[in-house]
């Protein structure tokens, strides 16, 4: 434990060291894009992964609390809250591309960033 706390700030920075070494794709020089766009196409990328997760979790957490109101042991408010966010999550992308007048749709030199939203395709 000592040995940690003596070189926590050796151990963080070569963590980070190494970390920054693993993503080439965000290297500016290696793309045509700028850092900007690559930036934008990682968000984009990265809030899709997050929704799915949300949905998969989400889904357990409404058959949970399904499960538990049979029994009478929890609110339906509850379960209608955990509806609502699915609900607004799924519409997030949208959101996102009216808030931004669908700026953040447009095409970069790495691709087409979308923010999609759930209720199509």
């Amino acid at each position: 434990m000592k040995f940690l706390k003596n070189n926590m700030w050796t151990l963080l920075t070569l963590a980070f060291v190494f970390t920054l070494a693993m993503f080439g794709d965000a290297s500016a020089a290696v793309t045509k894009a700028t850092v900007e766009q690559t930036a934008l196409k990682k968000a984009a990328e990265v809030f899709k992964a997050i929704k799915n997760v949300m949905f998969v979790l989400g889904g357990f957490g409404l058959v949970g609390l399904a499960a538990t109101m049979v029994f009478g042991k929890t609110n339906w408010k509850w379960f209608a809250y955990l509806a609502t966010g699915l609900a607004i999550l799924a519409a997030a992308g949208a959101i996102i591309d009216y808030a931004t007048g669908g700026g953040a749709t447009k095409a970069t030199n790495v691709g087409t960033v979308k923010f999609d939203d759930s209720f199509g395709d």
